[in-house]
């Protein structure tokens, strides 16, 4: 993409971008959001009696999102808050719906990603085990909140926004121990450092209504958050973005392959990024450096974690391929690793990061720098969504 009329048409279609999602999380999480705070109760509830939450999807993309939710509710971010029983289930080992009927108890929580009649046929043996069940598309559900309007990124962004809520504010309810059925109540505590947060967890703990109602303002106050840092880290990393897919689209059309990486949730960033790049109307070159656990854990255990992604780089980058690395911090050893050897091999570089960018955008260590300028973590993965999605669709507009 050369010249002003190209950098305009790009231009249009970020502002077309951010038009498509506007209104959006206020209307969809204004519809949800006393939905989401009764639910939430319902799985601290579940939570305290020994269940885990079981997601499934069947899609390369839902199952980055099946990967994510698991991450987030084992791994939490906040600090203070508990790990939480989560795992993944994936059409690779086996049918879903078998594998529930193998692994679900009755305890459980079953989120299920996708309108795939796999995914159905899971969801339904879910019930049948009494679990409580959650989706996010018509499959048999008892809980369910189906994004409007049919665009496929925007319903994701929509639904990776309220899985992170789930997360955030079913701890609520753990701070709250006597509305938790057969838990016994705790004395009313200073809710501490978490007090700008969430100002009701001081409050007494005999009145569900009122944190019900709490955690419903918070819902909607956190939709409002997240609509303001997409729309602003489309449109103050707009030269970036136009840039990076730019260079991203003549390394694909000269038969060049897309590397992306992260950790944690960013790594299943990664791989709905792999995902996306290899679907659609023109399927694109892209490798997941996420993918496989026995690489993973074979460099984490013989050499390092900070030579995770820096040793696939050697391996697979070739001249004419790039990476895209995706970190909230923008500081990770392991992801700058990656960065520097993929300039050593010659490669193009795009970094999405939040916070200030950290290193990677203080240092300048990748030709295309994407900020979030957040401090929440879930809300700069998020906003990270919304700019691979654009990055997507801004390389096939650069060969216009």
């Amino acid at each position: 993409m050369t010249g002003a009329p190209a950098t305009d048409r790009a231009g249009r279609a970020l502002d077309a971008a951010i038009e498509r999602r506007a209104g959006a999380d206020a209307a969809f999480f204004a519809e949800h959001a006393a939905r989401i705070a009764t639910l939430c109760h319902a799985m601290a509830e579940r939570f305290a009696r020994g269940g885990r939450l079981i997601a499934i999807g069947s899609s390369p993309q839902d199952q980055s999102d099946v990967r994510h939710v698991a991450v987030e509710f084992v791994h939490p971010v906040i600090v203070g808050k508990r790990a939480l029983p989560a795992l993944g289930l994936v059409p690779a080992a086996g049918a879903l719906a078998a594998q529930v009927e193998l692994l679900a108890e009755a305890d459980d929580i079953v989120i299920g990603f996708g309108a795939d009649p796999a995914v159905a046929a899971a969801i339904a043996a879910a019930r049948d085990r009494g679990c409580l069940t959650v989706a996010f598309a018509a499959v048999g559900a008892e809980w369910e909140a189906i994004p409007a309007g049919g665009d496929a990124f925007v319903g994701q962004e929509l639904t990776e926004t309220l899985y992170h809520l789930l997360w955030e504010l079913v701890h609520v309810f753990f701070e709250h121990r006597g509305l938790l059925a057969g838990r016994t109540a705790g004395a009313v505590h200073d809710s501490g450092a978490s007090a700008f947060l969430y100002p009701f967890l001081a409050e007494g703990e005999h009145d569900l209504d009122a944190v019900l109602e709490d955690v419903r303002r918070s819902v909607l106050m956190k939709a409002d958050e997240i609509a303001a840092l997409r729309e602003r880290t489309l449109r103050e990393s707009r030269a970036e973005l136009v840039a990076a897919a730019t260079a991203l689209r003549a390394v694909l059309d000269g038969g060049g392959t897309v590397l992306a990486f992260g950790n944690g949730g960013s790594a299943t960033d990664a791989t709905d990024l792999v995902a996306d790049l290899r679907s659609g109307l023109r399927p694109r070159r892209a490798l997941d450096l996420t993918a496989d656990s026995g690489i993973l854990t074979a460099l984490a255990n013989d050499i390092g974690p900070d030579v995770l992604f820096a040793r696939q780089v050697i391996a697979y980058g070739r001249p004419g391929d790039a990476v895209c690395a995706l970190s909230t911090s923008g500081g990770s050893e392991n992801i700058i690793a990656g960065l520097e050897e993929a300039r050593r091999c010659g490669l193009v570089t795009v970094a999405m990061v939040g916070y200030d960018g950290g290193r990677i955008a203080a240092e300048r260590l990748a030709d295309h720098v994407v900020v979030t300028p957040s401090q929440h973590i879930p809300r700069i993965q998020e906003a990270q969504a919304i700019a691979y999605h654009a990055l997507r669709e801004l390389i096939e507009l650069s060969g216009a």
